[in-house]
């Protein structure tokens, strides 16, 4: 119990930091694309505001999704966390539509004249060593604790050290009066926003439709293989709920067992693949060999 208080914790915690920065990279940004022009810095502000809501939802999603089994929710709160990273993505796709719609305007109709400072320079700059800096914490402790929505806030992190990344070569372009350097560089961002949001939406998805995560059938296959007492198994199913995995299987014992041995070798199965595989929790039918 308290390890999960523990993990529960630590979840928060990065969670809450993750706010905080995105708060600053967003209010940092705007202010310096309003005042330079700069559609570029302006479209990573917009994705850095949709970081803050990201990290927002991230927080709360986190905080309830650890909430422990009840009555009206038996296998616990965990799909809170695939809401959270599907709700994500929506939000991905929508600034995607505005950054494209902008940066197409300003390219047919010309208007691309925008004022380049040191400080289009520096906040950018500052924005990558941030996002590097809280993508790294966020994918530590996501890969910890198996939390979905975290990875989810890690990816979008990670996602703006590219995108700052292409908008910093666009400032460099336009200060050698390249001015179209800054809406193509928006484009750029767009495309990297767009391909974050597939890659998103279709693991929430995945998981919301209980579709079983990759590669894990073939792992519970192999573990319950090692166990010499089970004789045959089948019927496997798994399914994911935020940083759980929930596993169901048959198997077949020695039809001269006792029901006390056979459901030791339940429990023998159940340890053996909740000690190899984290956050699971298995449900195992035992059955007497037919043959």
């Amino acid at each position: 119990m308290t390890s999960s208080v523990t993990a529960s914790k630590e979840k928060k915690s990065i969670a809450l930091t993750s706010v905080i920065a995105a708060v600053f990279l967003t209010g940092f940004k705007i202010i310096i694309g309003f005042l330079t022009g700069s559609l570029g810095i302006l479209s990573e502000a917009l994705h850095s505001a949709l970081d803050l809501v990201a990290a927002v939802i991230t927080f709360f999603a986190v905080k309830f999704s650890d909430t422990p089994p009840d009555e009206d929710h038996n296998f616990g709160h965990g799909k809170i966390e695939n809401y959270s990273a599907l709700i994500e993505t929506l939000l991905l796709v929508i600034t995607c539509v505005w950054i494209i719609y902008e940066a197409v305007r300003r390219l047919v109709t010309h208007d691309v004249k925008i004022e380049v400072t040191v400080w289009s320079f520096l906040v950018i700059i500052t924005s990558i060593v941030i996002d590097f800096s809280r993508s790294r914490a966020l994918y530590k402790v996501a890969k910890k604790h198996d939390s979905q929505a975290l990875e989810a806030d890690a990816l979008h992190f990670s996602t703006d050290i590219w995108s700052s990344s292409v908008v910093l070569i666009g400032l460099i372009g336009v200060s050698f009066n390249f001015h179209y350097a800054d809406p193509i560089a928006a484009l750029i961002v767009a495309m990297i926003v767009l391909s974050v949001s597939y890659r998103l939406g279709k693991r929430s998805f995945d998981a919301l439709v209980d579709r079983a995560p990759k590669g894990l059938h073939e792992r519970v296959e192999e573990i319950v293989k090692e166990i010499i007492e089970v004789k045959q198994f089948h019927d496997i199913k798994i399914r994911e709920s935020g940083p759980n995995k929930f596993v169901d299987l048959n198997i077949h014992v020695d039809k001269n067992m006792t029901i006390n041995q056979a459901h030791e070798i339940s429990h023998l199965v159940e340890e053996a693949i909740s000690s190899k595989i984290k956050n699971v929790k298995v449900m195992v039918h035992a059955e007497p060999e037919s043959h």
